[in-house]
């Protein structure tokens, strides 16, 4: 099932807020946690490079670096658009909320692969972090944005005290972002020819969590599901994640 060519990388894990306001990014942050504990259990090594606050609770987005054997291979069967429903802690009338947050990952791509990036392509800002991190971090332009004109791509990190360490971080998710962009537009044009394909887009929603009126977690690729919602929130993925390899592998065969 772990087959592909970057299977085995390390993976950057990137997690958006949607529509459904302070409850979405409180869905995201919850979905932070729960993929920390997963990489816990599996003593994987995690470093958030960048992390921006939601306005009252949870976060509007994230990127963490995840290190350990086979990261990426495991977690690709986490891209896409995750629904929570619930009756919301922010409602005072507590009314049922839909949130949505959406999961894209990537593998950490080293020197050894050539992706093309040329200097004159590239804006770069420095300005000052704004998370915690230490006195230091918050009085000086340490953190690092980066923009690639020609596509539009920005990342940044603002985790690392050193600015050219920060730097050195973003330049490894800008070449991990380029990387996957030019294959998925690859593997969207082999797509077409062919008359059947496994349906991994980004926006595509891949699993719905459900607290109420009844509690299930589902995952609508493989129907695989529990009503164990609360050991899924704390990690609880391998049964989703290993129905999903062994579908795509299937499907690739």
């Amino acid at each position: 099932m772990l087959t592909g060519e970057f299977d085995k990388n390390n993976a950057i894990l990137n997690i958006h807020s949607g529509a459904g306001g302070i409850d979405a990014q409180d869905w995201a942050g919850m979905l932070m946690r729960m993929y920390l504990r997963w990489c816990d259990q599996r003593s994987y090594q995690t470093e958030i490079v960048d992390l921006t606050a939601g306005d009252e609770a949870g976060i509007k987005s994230a990127t963490i670096l995840v290190k350990g054997a086979s990261a990426y291979g495991y977690l690709q069967a986490e891209s896409g658009v995750h629904r929570l429903v619930r009756l919301s802690p922010y409602d005072f009338n507590k009314r049922r909320h839909t949130s949505f947050a959406a999961i894209d990952v990537m593998p950490e791509i080293d020197d050894s692969v050539e992706v093309d990036i040329q200097s004159e392509d590239l804006r770069i800002d420095f300005y000052r972090a704004s998370g915690a991190g230490g006195q230091h971090v918050n009085v000086t332009d340490s953190a690092v944005r980066i923009t690639h004109k020609p596509t539009g791509i920005i990342v940044q990190c603002q985790n690392e005290r050193s600015q050219h360490k920060n730097r050195e971080i973003a330049m490894k998710l800008l070449r991990s972002r380029l990387h996957e962009k030019y294959r998925a537009e690859r593997e969207a044009e082999i797509s077409k020819q062919r008359s059947e394909r496994l349906d991994i887009d980004f926006g595509s929603q891949i699993r719905s969590y459900v607290l109420h009126p009844y509690q299930r977690v589902k995952d609508l690729r493989t129907n695989v599901e529990t009503g164990n919602v609360n050991a899924v929130l704390d990690g609880a993925l391998d049964p989703f994640i290993e129905a999903y390899l062994k579908m795509k592998a299937h499907v690739s065969n």
